[in-house]
């Protein structure tokens, strides 16, 4: 177990949060420190937000994830002063900070593959990258290089080479010294190398011992066996794209069943049992896909959805500005996926997940308790979580009308942890409409 494990995620792209340009225009702004200035940090703390991930901070041509320079902070930021101030702020609030590690691929501008491109085979760098002397590419480089999804302007990284991993290792020891930050969010995680990964744990286990506290990666993963990059030697934890498709599906086509069937799959009994013990990153949306508030079909499900996300198996995480139901999709780029915003708000749905996380914290069956499921309808989901010494059962029900729930649920009496109210489980137990209900047994 780590101080990851019992954490409540929020995830910010400061790049758009902040108002950047979205070319880097070489103009040195502090504009890193609006989340200090205009309350975010607080606003986080009153959430009750445990770790923060800042998407990337270093310097890029434009989205942050072309690096130009890693141990430079974007100059469209801010300084290393105002990082290091954001991520002090943020543990005076009680905040860990993950910063986004951009290791699969560079910009074109990176130093190493501008030189590159200016001596060809006698650089130095050349085997940081994979290339192919007798190409050529629409830049008329005179030879063609390995990119990102076929991106021109993403250069992958080639870590076959102990050069450039020994670079990537010094630049991350620097983080942690210079900015005292907590762990890495590692983009596209599923497209690194395991032995790089392995590479990666080593150089974080490093850190951490000196540190005396756990020094945390968490991969982005999309499909598949998260256990290929997720567990011994590998990374802490990974996003949960399979649960994420589930949670939204699952609500906009009254089919509890698609959810039920993913955590029965993730964290349930035999014969899967894939990821129990271990601690995926759970999400409703983030700076690669639609708010959530744009995928539901009914706004109105928000809350029972937000209280299965902070119930099930794993680690939740909010993406800034959902918890008071912002919208946006991908038109025409990622821009409205990552809108620049004054100030933090808050109404009921903020209320309520603030309500949701502080419960969670209080309850060790929620953060560490195993899943079992109980019932499952078109709209409902009854699962019960169980560690030793605390048992709850959580009940969501994606309708706008009430429904009784007929169960064993091996005691007469609960209270609910989100509210506090008590429960009668006598003669069947009625779900309000559009609702999620935490009780927690009487033993």
């Amino acid at each position: 177990m780590s101080w990851y494990e019992p954490s409540f995620v929020y995830q910010i792209y400061p790049l758009g949060l902040c108002g950047a340009p979205y070319e880097n225009d070489g103009v040195l702004k502090h504009r890193l420190l609006k989340l200090i200035d205009d309350g975010w940090i607080s606003h986080m703390h009153r959430l009750g937000v445990t770790c923060l991930i800042l998407n990337p901070v270093f310097e890029s041509l434009t989205h942050g994830y072309d690096t130009t320079d890693y141990g430079k902070v974007d100059c469209r930021l801010g300084t290393a002063s105002d990082l290091r101030a954001v991520v002090d702020a943020c543990h005076e609030a009680g905040i860990r900070v993950l910063l986004d590690g951009v290791f699969n691929h560079v910009g074109r501008d990176f130093f190493a593959f501008k030189d590159v491109r200016e001596k060809g085979q006698a650089s130095q760098y050349a085997s940081w990258f994979n290339i192919d002397w007798g190409g050529n590419t629409e830049y008329n480089d005179g030879f063609s290089y390995e990119t990102w999804a076929g991106v021109p302007y993403l250069v992958k990284l080639n870590h076959g080479s102990f050069q450039l991993n020994d670079y990537i290792a010094d630049m991350i020891r620097s983080w942690e010294r210079d900015y005292d930050i907590d762990g890495l969010r590692l983009d596209v995680a599923y497209c690194l190398d395991r032995g790089f990964l392995g590479y990666l744990r080593q150089v974080a286990d490093q850190i951490g011992e000196k540190r005396g506290d756990k020094f945390v990666l968490v991969g982005e993963t999309m499909f598949g066996d998260y256990n290929q990059w997720m567990g011994d030697g590998l990374c802490d934890s990974v996003t949960n794209y399979e649960a994420y498709k589930g949670l939204w599906s699952s609500m906009n086509t009254a089919n509890m069943h698609e959810i039920a069937y993913a955590l029965e799959r993730q964290s349930g009994s035999d014969p899967w049992d894939l990821y129990t013990g271990k601690h995926l990153l759970n999400f409703v949306d983030n700076h690669d896909v639609p708010r959530i508030a744009t995928k539901l079909d009914n706004k109105a499900q928000l809350k029972p959805l937000y209280g299965l996300l902070f119930a099930m198996c794993g680690v939740p995480c909010v993406y800034y500005g959902s918890e008071w139901g912002i919208e946006g999709e991908q038109r025409f780029g990622d821009h409205e996926l990552r809108p620049a915003l004054d100030a933090p708000e808050w109404n009921d749905l903020t209320d309520w997940i603030a309500a949701l996380a502080k419960a969670r914290a209080g309850s060790k069956a929620l953060i560490w308790g195993d899943y079992k499921q109980i019932l499952c309808q078109p709209q409902q989901l009854l699962f019960q979580r169980q560690t030793e010494g605390e048992r709850v059962i959580v009940a969501i029900n994606a309708s706008d009308q009430p429904f009784v729930a007929h169960f064993d649920a091996g005691c007469g009496r609960a209270v609910d942890l989100i509210t506090g109210a008590d429960h009668d489980f006598g003669g069947g137990s009625e779900l309000a409409p559009m609702s999620a209900e935490w009780w927690l047994c009487e033993r």
